[in-house]
């Protein structure tokens, strides 16, 4: 009972009246109407508790590690599709880093049989030449005296010829002294063996003997490539003297490119002859992914980086490469039967690797996450090597696995 009630129960209980003792009696009545009232309160309320208490739900038991359950309406938004494994002859791939290159006979480098001066250059770095075309000319006193020395040791062979004539004509007659015909002999082979000599020499220089004369001589020689292809480097200049061990140009034929791939030790046991190779060249512009075939495995370690060489053949010669590019390529070895799911099906968590799989029915809304080792990937699939018994049966998630993932997850964290 508040202050104020008791205040006005006290002024109708004041004798001040003619009715004192009526009203005395009345507010008697009240007062102990709200006692009465105040204390029944209180037990209305504990009788209603036992209600309330019946009313609240009971906890739902908690979901097993690496399950959740889906509604209905977050399956349909999900997009989620199941299906079983697939099996599909799987390559495993070995990798290699190499460049491309030519074989030695399409790459030469030219230089100076004689030392001399370079007079000219003919060509520029990149210019197309065919064979036999002029590269430079070179000029030297030496060109002119071992032209002399041919044209002299080709007049006294003449004069030895026929010498040797004259003293086998004697002989057959029995006029001549023996040791004159076996002198004239000797000294016929001598200088043939001679002008035969410097008439190879001219040859290397580029000069044909047979056409030269004492009046046609030259102090030049011209310097030709022994190949067509393109000009890969000029070392020289007008002007400057060169020995015979300086390499003056370098010519290149693209018409038989190929890879030059190292493959590590412990790899090249699963490369074999005819198999296909893949590569790119990362620096190049490329984007697209070029093929090639293994033709020849080498049979000898590099000591220092533990690898071996293997020589590969391009299928499209007709793509813009150039030797001495480098190239990023991986050799697809013999393959074998896996289980496979679609690459995104496959949840990569740093080193572990899981996959969905529906638990039930095939209406069930409830996954499950299983642990999974991966193997090679082709086309958009990958090997699957589960790491629990799973059945070639079971309905495994092949769409939607990132969003489960995400779901379980979240209902982790929280």
């Amino acid at each position: 009972m508040s202050y104020f009630q008791f205040s006005s129960l006290s002024q109708l209980a004041k004798p001040n009246s003619s009715s004192a003792y009526g009203l005395q009696r009345s507010g008697l009545g009240l007062a102990i109407a709200l006692l009465l009232a105040g204390g029944a309160l209180p037990a209305c309320q504990s009788k209603g508790e036992p209600a309330a208490v019946r009313e609240t739900p009971t906890a739902q038991p908690a979901a097993k590690a690496g399950e959740l359950t889906l509604s209905p309406a977050q399956f349909a938004a999900a997009g989620i599709e199941t299906g079983s494994f697939i099996y599909k002859n799987m390559t495993s791939d070995v990798q290699a880093n190499g460049m491309v290159d030519v074989p030695p006979q399409n790459h030469v480098s030219i230089s100076a049989v004689m030392g001399g001066y370079v007079q000219q250059v003919k060509v520029l770095p990149g210019q197309q030449v065919r064979k036999g075309a002029v590269i430079a000319v070179l000029r030297h006193p030496d060109y002119l005296k071992l032209q002399q020395e041919y044209l002299q040791a080709r007049a006294r062979l003449q004069f030895l010829r026929q010498e040797l004539q004259r003293q086998q004509t004697l002989d057959a007659e029995d006029v001549g002294a023996k040791r004159k015909l076996q002198q004239a002999q000797s000294e016929f082979q001598n200088e043939q063996a001679t002008e035969s000599s410097l008439a190879g020499q001219l040859r290397l220089l580029g000069l044909a003997p047979e056409r030269l004369r004492a009046t046609s001589l030259t102090p030049s020689v011209s310097l030709t490539a022994t190949i067509g292809g393109y000009v890969k480097a000029v070392n020289i200049n007008p002007g400057q003297f060169v020995n015979p061990q300086d390499v003056l140009v370098e010519v290149v034929d693209r018409s038989d490119l190929h890879l030059e791939l190292k493959v590590f030790e412990k790899d090249i046991a699963r490369v074999q002859k005819g198999q296909r190779v893949l590569f790119k060249v990362p620096n190049s512009g490329l984007n697209q992914e070029l093929e090639a075939e293994v033709f020849l495995v080498g049979q000898t370690f590099d000591d220092e980086a533990r690898t071996v060489r293997v020589h590969a053949h391009l299928h499209n010669t007709k793509v813009m490469l150039l030797p001495g590019q480098y190239v990023a390529a991986h050799i697809q070895t013999a393959g074998a039967r896996h289980r496979t799911l679609p690459e995104e099906a496959v949840i990569q968590a740093g080193e572990l690797s899981y996959i969905f799989a529906r638990q039930g029915s095939a209406s069930s809304h409830r996954f499950r996450r299983y642990q999974v080792k991966t193997g090679p990937a082709q086309n958009g699939d990958v090997a699957i090597t589960p790491l629990e018994a799973l059945p070639d049966t079971t309905q495994l998630v092949r769409r939607g696995a990132y969003f489960l993932e995400a779901e379980l997850t979240k209902g982790r964290d929280e």
